[in-house]
């Protein structure tokens, strides 16, 4: 299981300090969410802030890009270091050539799809990602209800990764909390973005053990 603390939730006058809070957490993960303000009604981060908390978290950097042109974000942002980029499958006709091209910069391809997107719309991108971002929230803003009605499409996506053969993880990122994040464990999922939930407790550290072993309890002895 991965635990990946969400800088959404952070304070953002220290972002190299919880960057360094996250790294001695032992999280596995830290999560930008990066939000242009027109696919999503709200601005978050820029490249320059993942330059920043680059040298103070020494694993993986995973940039989620919640942008209408995100082919202009690519490089930027692997300069920046991140080590997994995710787009969006509502995208349509640039998923495939953006999927490409993060494979080509040499980072881990990463797959979103929204709540109301049916989830059969990222079935033919399986065997091109490392990773299918289902989110259990409508993106744009952190400490959001964790959307119940997501949680068959974890089972779905878990069901056809064990029926292709596949080895994607199955990402989760909206209302994670130990309560809902062993639920879609249960369901499927092997890595959490939580926020709220684990940046808000004064022993991150504790925080990410808890959650960690209670979706490794939880999850189905065939989980990845």
């Amino acid at each position: 299981m991965i635990i990946a603390p969400s800088l959404l939730a952070s304070d953002f006058a220290r972002f190299g300090h919880e960057a360094a809070r996250a790294n001695r957490s032992g999280a596995e993960w830290l999560h930008l969410d990066i939000m242009d303000g027109h696919f999503v009604p709200n601005i978050s981060f820029g490249p320059q802030v993942v330059k920043i908390v680059r040298p103070h978290f020494k694993r993986f950097l995973d940039v989620h890009l919640m942008c209408s042109r995100p082919e202009i974000l690519l490089e930027p942002f692997c300069k920046a270091g991140a080590d997994g980029i995710t787009t969006h499958v509502e995208l349509g006709a640039q998923v495939t050539p953006l999927l490409w091209k993060i494979r080509s910069l040499g980072k881990k391809v990463g797959l979103a799809i929204n709540p109301p997107t049916h989830i059969a719309e990222i079935k033919p991108f399986l065997s091109k990602v490392d990773l299918v971002l289902i989110m259990t929230v409508n993106p744009g803003f952190g400490g959001q209800s964790f959307i119940e009605e997501c949680v068959p499409k974890i089972q779905q996506v878990h069901a056809w990764r064990k029926k292709l053969g596949l080895n994607f993880r199955i990402e989760v990122d909206g209302g994670i909390t130990d309560q809902t994040a062993a639920e879609c464990a249960r369901a499927g999922a092997d890595t959490f973005v939580s926020g709220t939930a684990l940046f808000s407790r004064r022993n991150l550290g504790q925080a990410v053990r808890r959650m960690r072993h209670l979706t490794t309890e939880a999850a189905p002895e065939s989980q990845v």
